[in-house]
């Protein structure tokens, strides 16, 4: 975040015309919005079953959680939050900290997701394998 304030800052001084391109912050500004309903719907959806800390032990409360946004996104929050991390970078016209945000956040969720799937896997076996083959995971390049 201090990254992102010392470009806008730096930019603003030395390329003012750069952070008056209001079409592109206003593509931004849709990203943040959209990115943030479906982390959102996906919070929602899941309700108990969404938690920050993936689960390595399985609950008897525990379920698939298949239905509403999890019917066309596997991992909402990551996709909802991948989105919106972009969105915030176009918005300010911050090119550098728009490559760096996608570059660290992709890698994160890239690494997040299969440990978080190997327990899904361990969980619910063919009716996650299933799940996981029928909806994409709502990343670019991660399967």
């Amino acid at each position: 975040m201090a990254c992102a304030l010392l470009e806008y800052v730096v930019e603003l001084i030395l390329v003012p015309g750069l952070k008056e391109q209001w079409w592109i912050s206003n593509i931004g500004l849709a990203m943040i919005v959209v990115g943030e309903i479906i982390r959102k719907c996906g919070i929602l959806t899941a309700r108990q079953a969404f938690t920050h800390n993936i689960r390595v032990y399985h609950e008897d409360q525990h379920e698939l959680v298949s239905h509403g946004i999890y019917s066309v996104i596997r991992h909402p929050g990551y996709s909802g939050f991948f989105i919106w991390a972009m969105g915030t970078q176009i918005m300010l016209c911050n090119p550098i900290c728009m490559v760096a945000y996608t570059v660290v956040t992709w890698n994160f969720f890239a690494k997040r997701i299969p440990y978080e799937e190997f327990f899904l896997r361990e969980f619910f076996g063919h009716h996650y394998e299933e799940y996981a083959q029928r909806v994409c995971s709502g990343l670019p390049f991660i399967k």
